[in-house]
């Protein structure tokens, strides 16, 4: 492969050495500065900017809808953009000839209306190079803006900016890479344009005699001088070409800003959430905190007044599309939504943010409707999982953007932002941008970033789901201390049952877009309507059909429950983990549940052992256990035990 490779390599690069090896240095100067070269140097440096501006003007839009906007015939107008690209030179100024020379389709319809004739015409020799060129900065910017993810612009919109000022202010600043890499591109291959250039707009000099046709001209008379040109030629290509160091597709602003916030979070900094970082700031785990409750919670000592206090917000939204879901809470209240993987949280977030087709939401926020409002109208602020902090701004920026959005001015906004800042204990953070901080300094960022906007509801897309255990502790804590004080509704997607108990009033228990639960924590805990959230809890959970003893279960075994449901109902039975009983022998005595099984797993949860034992006819049940007596029953991979579960201990609930 080496051998090939190398050819290839020599065969780009020796004619390149050709053009330095045959430059007369020592007139160089004198080629260079000669009247014809300079008039169609600067007549190149004319036509090659006003065809970036065009392209600028027409591609940007272009690359916007390729990469943004599905709609018939897309694959064949992406085909288009790419076809001057492979087309040759000179069979796209004939094709711009017959379309708008004298002859052409528009040119006589341009000269009589507008007396433009562009045929030999300096404008000509723009549009040449704008068809020749504007592909590369289509490609380049539409790759880009492909690769940027939607949750930037998304959280832009949920705090409250419009989409021309998502636009400005997010989406072009994150695809700049991109942008810029097509722009100089665009730029080099329109000075460099040649074919189509003299075949629709003719060799003038002074006109349309631009460098790559001087460099002809001067092959038949002057080779030397040509040689001279074409090396200034080379330089700026070459020149173009270190600058973008290879990042001609423009890779959008984001990703590496987010692997080092994933890589930062591995070593503690400044207000991240560790022990440390507590106690320097002063903040005790409950210290002051109280749990949520109903409205008019009390702050925790020491909490300064949110800029929101004496607004409330109650909640009322009819969700449909995926499944009907009627959600009422006054101000206030927390609500964690939890399931399984598919079950409709996000769907859920996403119609109240009005950002997805698949369902709708009538929402009314304190007593207004907002169903009709876009989403940068509707007051409803979102925290994605990531925090997708801008990854251009900083910190302070960041929680100033939806303040500035609303039209606060910046000096008031930043005051606001840096207050929010110093509440959640990353005041000292404001000058650094998101690369910069750890993953905890990044969700407390993203949190104030939120609650500065004054949402009328707060999502929050399992917020403290990238965190590790210390930090997660922390800023839970400094959560739950917020919240207390909110005036609106907040929403909390979580798989984590301490954050469903600790921070919420209310538990909504979602499972294929249907609401099988809503009820307080302490409620869903004690009697889990879903198989899932029972497991979550760390419960075992087997459904079945209800009976006149306990439920009749799908593998052909029995459950016998002291307190059974109404015969032929559909039930789920809960077991605690801890109910369950080891024996090697079969037991005697009391348990009127008993069956033989075979040890398959055994791990650690804190000071005890979870054993997993598969038996037939009835599923896999977990029992816990201390080490003391998985030592004395001799308990391994493969052992054969038998279980046992008092009536007592089993738990039923209609579904």
């Amino acid at each position: 492969m080496a051998i090939p490779a190398a050819l290839a390599v020599g065969l780009l690069v020796l004619p390149l050495a050709g053009v330095l090896a045959r430059t007369e240095w020592s007139e160089l100067g004198t080629h260079l500065t000669s009247s014809g070269t300079t008039q169609a140097l600067r007549l190149s440096v004319v036509v090659s900017f006003w065809a970036l501006g065009l392209s600028l003007l027409l591609g940007v839009p272009l690359a916007w809808l390729l990469a943004r906007v599905p709609f018939p015939g897309k694959a064949v107008v992406r085909s288009l953009v790419l076809l001057p690209m492979v087309l040759p030179p000179t069979v796209g100024g004939v094709a711009l000839l017959l379309a708008f020379g004298r002859r052409g389709l528009l040119g006589p319809w341009l000269e009589d209306a507008f007396g433009l004739t562009l045929p030999f015409h300096t404008s000509g020799a723009v549009l040449a190079a704008t068809f020749v060129a504007m592909p590369f900065l289509v490609i380049s910017l539409e790759g880009a803006l492909g690769g940027l993810r939607p949750r930037y612009e998304e959280t832009a919109a949920s705090l409250g900016a419009s989409p021309l000022r998502v636009f400005l202010t997010v989406t072009l600043p994150m695809v700049a890479p991109g942008l810029l890499a097509g722009a100089a591109l665009t730029w080099a291959r329109a000075l460099g344009e040649f074919g189509a250039t003299i075949t629709f707009a003719g060799n003038l000099p002074g006109t349309t005699q631009t460098l790559p046709l001087q460099v002809y001209l001067l092959l038949q008379e002057q080779p030397a001088a040509a040689t001279s040109v074409s090396l200034l030629l080379l330089a700026v290509a070459m020149a173009v070409l270190v600058a973008l160091r290879g990042r001609w597709t423009g890779t959008p602003a984001g990703d590496g800003d987010l692997r080092r916030i994933r890589a930062a979070e591995a070593g503690p900094g400044p207000g991240d959430g560790t022990a440390g970082g507590a106690a320097s700031r002063g903040e005790q785990p409950g210290a002051g905190e109280r749990e949520p409750g109903t409205e008019g919670k009390p702050k925790a000592q020491g909490e300064p007044a949110t800029d929101d206090a004496q607004e409330r917000w109650a909640l009322h939204a009819e969700v449909t599309g995926f499944d009907e879901l009627t959600l009422d809470a006054p101000p206030g209240t927390t609500i964690a939504v939890v399931g399984p993987n598919g079950a409709g949280k996000t769907t859920l977030l996403r119609a109240l943010l009005g950002l997805t087709d698949r369902s709708s939401a009538v929402l009314v926020l304190g007593g207004s409707d907002v169903t009709a409002r876009p989403p940068h109208r509707r007051g409803v602020s979102w925290v994605p999982q990531d925090g997708a902090l801008f990854p251009h701004m900083t910190a302070l920026a960041n929680t100033a953007y939806g303040l500035r959005a609303r039209g606060v001015g910046r000096a008031q906004a930043r005051r606001s932002a840096q207050r929010w800042l110093d509440r959640l204990g990353v005041g000292d953070l404001a000058a650094r941008r998101p690369g910069q901080l750890s993953g905890g300094q990044a969700g407390r960022v993203a949190l104030a970033r939120a609650l500065a906007a004054r949402p009328r509801l707060l999502l929050l897309d399992e917020p403290l789901a990238a965190l590790d255990q210390t930090t997660r502790a922390q800023v839970r804590h400094t959560l739950r201390t917020h919240l207390a004080g909110y005036g609106g509704v907040c929403l909390i997607v979580t798989h984590d049952p301490v954050e469903a108990v600790s921070l919420a009033d209310r538990v909504l228990v979602l499972d294929g877009g249907r609401a099988l639960q809503d009820a307080p924590p302490e409620e869903v805990t004690r009697h889990p309507r879903s198989v899932w959230v029972a497991r979550m809890l760390g419960r075992n959970a087997w459904s079945g059909t209800a009976t006149d003893q306990g439920l009749s279960l799908p593998g052909g075994g029995v459950l016998i429950a002291a307190d059974p449901p109404p015969t032929g109902a559909e039930a789920l039975a809960v077991i605690p983990p801890e109910a369950v009983a080891l024996h090697r022998e079969r037991p005697g005595g009391s348990p009127r549940n008993v069956w033989p099984g075979v040890v398959r797993e055994m791990t650690v949860s804190g000071s005890r052992l979870r054993v997993l034992v598969a038996s037939p006819g009835v599923p896999d049940l977990v029992a816990e256990v201390t080490p003391q007596a998985a030592a004395e029953l001799g308990l391994a991979d493969g052992v054969e035990v038998w279980t046992s579960v008092k009536a007592t201990e089993v738990t039923t609930v209609v579904r």
